[in-house]
């Protein structure tokens, strides 16, 4: 059986963004709740010198856009880092959501051996597209949806608790990539597996 690159691309980061969708109305329902400052979960961090979780959405939803848009070979859309509350936060992802999901199977179509190059200020780093796909996307992808759980969950028991409740109701769901059958839990079976 052969995987398109298209398979563990596009439906795998649509499906995380709509988790972390999923945790931030959790969020924001807690806030509410407690009567938390909706500019304080997005300024959250661990740690002094970590980005907040504004930043780890933002992040997590430039890398998935940025993936989207090279390996089909057009241009990356630009979105502004002004997200300062859940709601827009939820807005950006929305927005990251709408451009991943118009791409295509057949834009991806050879792109695992597109030439991808990335500039930074001080390195370039070079890439086939399967390589940039599997070597860079996706685990700085998930290092940020993880990081952006982290810091909802540090800054709010109640979230936690109320997703811990919602994991103990096992589902099952069908693979985006196979139609295999698997079982899953919490905010992730309401949308599918990751």
């Amino acid at each position: 059986m052969s995987v398109s690159l298209y398979e563990v691309s596009i439906p795998v980061l649509s499906l995380s963004l709509n988790n972390l969708a999923a945790i931030l109305d959790k969020a924001a329902s807690h806030a509410e709740t407690k009567k938390v400052d909706p500019k304080a979960l997005p300024a959250a961090r661990l740690i002094i010198d970590m980005l907040p979780l504004s930043a780890q959405i933002q992040i997590a939803c430039d890398t998935a856009k940025g993936a989207a848009a090279r390996l089909a070979g057009i241009e990356i859309p630009k979105h502004a880092d002004t997200e300062a509350t859940l709601d827009e936060l939820k807005a950006r992802i929305a927005k990251t959501l709408e451009f991943i999901k118009s791409i295509k199977p057949d834009q991806l179509q050879g792109a695992e051996t597109r030439e991808i190059t990335l500039q930074f200020p001080q390195s370039t780093l070079k890439f086939t597209g399967v390589n940039y796909l599997t070597n860079f996307v996706l685990p700085n992808f998930f290092f940020h949806v993880t990081m952006a759980y982290a810091l909802l969950r540090n800054s709010a028991n109640a979230i936690s608790s109320a997703l811990s409740n919602e994991q103990a109701e096992r589902r099952q769901v069908s693979s985006p990539v196979t139609g295999a059958k698997c079982s899953t839990t919490g905010a992730v079976a309401k949308n599918g597996p990751t």
